[in-house]
């Protein structure tokens, strides 16, 4: 599929940039490789967007880095992401080595990939301003700062969780749960939630500059709603249905697959040559990216089946890694 890039406002990287950002999330998804990355503001600059704290690393994670945004910090913890460092030993570093000496105004989220166990991680310093706090859950992390209050984070957290669809969707949902007048406080007087809105989604074969998703609108000055022109431009740009299929996911379809059966309970998985061949690391795990059940299956075996009777109905996904090449398949099975 064509890359989509949108954008309605030129964005100008300053050296600081005081209370980015206002509330953001940042994810992955384990079965597709894609990683994500929304957020909004209420900062009162025609030449600075919500977007400036964004850093997504394709097939790898994202960070964000708010509140008193400082180039430096950002600069440094991309460094540390591209070192292959955990989301924990990022924001633990970065927080440490603050470039202003001061960490305790700074807020951070950085989940990543891992192999497809995703993890996250968050920080909100002490003198961040009111409303502040942040959530973390497997593969996702949702942070803000000068808050309307806690349910906004409540709100992003449960569009993102109980959204079906794509990555992308998903984002765009946790998005459209901020969307409360005020849900940026410095914004209430305007009857808007926010003045500036980004979403961004790369594919594990993009690169800087050219994603899948990059969409970001800038309503200052003026009234209108930032996360409804956004909403409107992600439709515009294939919305839910651009679920951006791959290479990856045609050589899943080929390599990995699966069936339940509801008389004994039990998972049928079914592996192609590659991975028949080298055997795999294979995993369960939830629609949130939460690991359930590892499982080492050893070369020369082209099925497995597994217990399933423990787990609730649903959708699932299941995970495959080669023992030799660490090449990664992934599927969504259905427990019913």
């Amino acid at each position: 599929m064509k890359k989509i890039y949108i954008l309605l406002s030129s964005v100008i990287i300053t050296a600081s940039v005081s209370a980015q950002d206002t509330f953001s999330i940042c994810a992955v998804d384990s079965v597709t490789g894609q990683v994500g990355s929304a957020g909004a503001t209420c900062i009162t600059s025609s030449s600075t967007s919500a977007i400036i704290i964004s850093d997504v690393h394709p097939n790898v994670g994202v960070i964000h880095t708010q509140s008193w945004w400082l180039a430096a910090n950002q600069n440094y913890a991309r460094t540390l992401m591209n070192s292959g460092y955990s989301p924990q030993q990022i924001i633990d570093s970065v927080t440490f080595y603050d470039a202003g000496s001061d960490s305790t105004i700074r807020q951070y989220g950085a989940v990543d990939l891992n192999g497809g166990s995703p993890r996250s991680a968050a920080f909100t310093g002490s003198n961040c301003y009111d409303y502040k706090n942040h959530i973390t859950g497997p593969g996702y992390s949702v942070q803000g700062n000068i808050l309307l209050g806690q349910q906004i984070l409540d709100s992003m957290q449960s569009r993102y969780l109980n959204t079906p669809g794509s990555l992308a969707c998903k984002l765009m949902a946790a998005m459209q749960g901020a969307k409360v007048v005020g849900a940026d406080t410095r914004c209430l007087s305007y009857g808007i939630s926010s003045y500036s809105a980004f979403l961004r989604v790369a594919n594990p074969g993009d690169t800087p500059g050219n994603f899948f998703f990059d969409l970001t609108v800038n309503t200052y000055p003026g009234n209108n709603e930032p996360i409804d022109s956004l909403q409107i431009m992600f439709d515009n740009a294939g919305g839910c249905s651009a679920v951006g299929i791959n290479e990856t996911n045609v050589s899943s379809a080929r390599e990995l697959s699966a069936a339940f059966n509801s008389i004994d309970k039990t998972m049928n998985v079914f592996f192609g040559n590659n991975i028949s061949a080298e055997g795999c690391e294979l995993k369960l795990l939830d629609v949130s990216g939460k690991l359930l059940l590892a499982i080492s299956i050893h070369s020369g075996k082209s099925r497995h089946s597994f217990p399933v009777r423990n787990y609730s109905k649903g959708i699932y996904l299941l995970d495959a890694v080669t023992l030799k090449s660490k090449k990664h398949y992934s599927v969504k099975v259905s427990i019913n």
